[in-house]
């Protein structure tokens, strides 16, 4: 699956990155069409019971109303005495001479549905009575007379029962209808459920902290695991990496059945390159032990020819056939310097080369920088002795610089005042044997390995060699050194 330019941009670079982040957002989808599905589940169950209490507490009112209607009003006092006396009623009861000013709290869905289903079963139950006002409040400061009796000031066995004030206060359900002109009979309950307004929130504290540490939990568990995972293929590459610079890594043969079989198939390809290294070396030597003897025979030859001319054509090709077996083996060589990595500084490996070559009389500029890098001595010398040797034969002054780049490691250049290359043949520079015209009239000894070394070289210390024309004129060369 190809990704987004964006997306791709987001990812992290790093397989451990991209697996952990995977889980991560899995489980934060998981949770978050949980809680969805959860939420409009939990709205609904507690939109049907809310209802179905609010249809049974409007009924049990509207009931009371119509009781306190029918009795003559010197006998409503005593009986709202033997009930505040027997305690464990549904209602608080009062009776008032005007409604009763009561702080409402913020309407939510849930308080407006009792609401509306309340007023719904008095305007059903009780469709002559006049006037009722209903709503919800917190017993903290609830008045319950026109006199400006609140819930505190009344006997605790009159409210323990009725209204749920301790340890925590929950809403209280006031009901003022008026019964008869200037007298309006005051009721306050509570739901069946004294807190249904928290089922109004299917997300509280409690469950978000739950399942953040339940997120974080998965996290750390998620990291941990595909560290464990990811481990073996991180050795996997320092160890190609390593392979890859001329050193010889082994793997351990321990952790997953695949792992193991991966560190098998490595060992042995290790090997089998090693050997095909080792062969190929003895090969060119043995190549050019042997071709010697035949080149100098024929060499004897040719100058016992009569024709002089003929002679001196087979002297000439005889010369360049053992040009090109020498060029063969010195390639080979040097570019299977076997080093270990140490740290070099740049300044005096430049420095002596720049050195040499002013000493035979070229023109060399360097500026020191400072800079140090990790490689193998010889090998890089030999690297940039190529270079330094093309600049120098084709472009007559070279001057070289070195200077830190940020997050990819040094970048040495060396620029000369030859007539540059053209674009198209750029990339044929680094073929074995590949001259152009120019480099043919300006050096005959040459063989056009010399580019080649160098970039395999450098390639095995894991850096780059790249060609360009200088915008000034003159060849450029960049290597690129972690």
């Amino acid at each position: 699956m190809r990704l987004s330019p964006w997306a791709r941009r987001l990812m992290p670079p790093s397989l451990l990155g991209r697996l952990s982040l995977v889980m991560v957002l899995g489980v934060l989808t998981t949770m978050l069409i949980g809680n969805w599905l959860w939420a409009n589940q939990l709205k609904t169950k507690a939109a049907l019971e809310v209802g179905a209490a609010a249809q049974h507490i409007g009924a049990g009112a509207a009931s009371a109303v119509r009781f306190f209607q029918s009795l003559p009003p010197n006998y409503r006092p005593i009986l709202i005495e033997q009930l505040r006396d027997m305690g464990g009623t549904r209602f608080f009861v009062s009776v008032n001479r005007a409604p009763v000013e009561i702080q409402d709290i913020p309407e939510s869905a849930l308080s407006k549905a009792v609401l509306d289903m309340v007023r719904v079963t008095f305007s059903h139950d009780l469709p002559r009575l006049s006037d009722v006002r209903i709503g919800f409040a917190m017993p903290d400061g609830l008045v319950v007379s026109d006199e400006g009796v609140t819930v505190a000031d009344l006997p605790e066995e009159w409210v323990q029962h009725t209204l749920l004030i301790k340890p925590r206060p929950a809403p209280v359900l006031v009901i003022q209808a008026e019964i008869e002109p200037g007298g309006w009979l005051y009721l306050a309950t509570l739901m069946p459920d004294p807190y249904f307004l928290d089922n109004g929130n299917p997300l509280p504290f409690d469950r978000l902290l739950l399942q953040g540490l339940t997120l974080a939990t998965v996290l750390l568990l998620s990291i941990l695991v595909v560290s464990w995972i990811t481990q073996p293929l991180a050795a996997l590459s320092e160890a190609a990496v390593a392979f890859g610079k001329g050193e010889s890594p082994t793997l351990p043969e321990t952790g997953s059945r695949e792992f193991v079989r991966t560190a098998r198939a490595f060992t042995a390809m290790r090997e089998r390159i090693q050997l095909y290294l080792e062969d190929r070396e003895r090969l060119f030597a043995s190549i050019s032990h042997d071709l010697r003897t035949p080149i100098t025979r024929l060499k004897l030859r040719a100058e016992l020819l009569d024709d002089e001319e003929a002679g001196q054509a087979f002297q000439e090709d005889l010369d360049e056939l053992d040009m090109m077996v020498k060029g063969a083996l010195q390639s080979v060589k040097d570019t299977d310097i076997h080093e270990n990595h140490t740290e070099l500084a740049l300044d005096q490996l430049i420095g002596r080369m720049v050195r040499d070559a002013m000493l035979a009389g070229h023109d060399v500029v360097y500026q020191p920088c400072g800079l140090k890098v990790s490689a193998k001595p010889l090998a890089l010398r030999r690297a940039l002795v190529n270079l330094l040797d093309n600049a120098l034969f084709y472009g007559k002054r070279a001057r070289i610089a070195a200077s830190p780049v940020e997050g990819v490691g040094v970048c040495i250049t060396l620029h000369d005042d030859g007539p540059g290359v053209p674009v198209e043949a750029l990339p044929t520079l680094f073929q074995p044997y590949t001259r152009l015209e120019h480099g043919r009239n300006s050096n005959q000894q040459g063989m056009g390995l010399g580019l080649g070394i160098a970039q395999n070289i450098v390639q095995a210390h894991g850096g780059k060699l790249e060609l360009s024309n200088h915008p000034q004129g003159g060849l450029l060369v960049s290597v690129t050194l972690p």
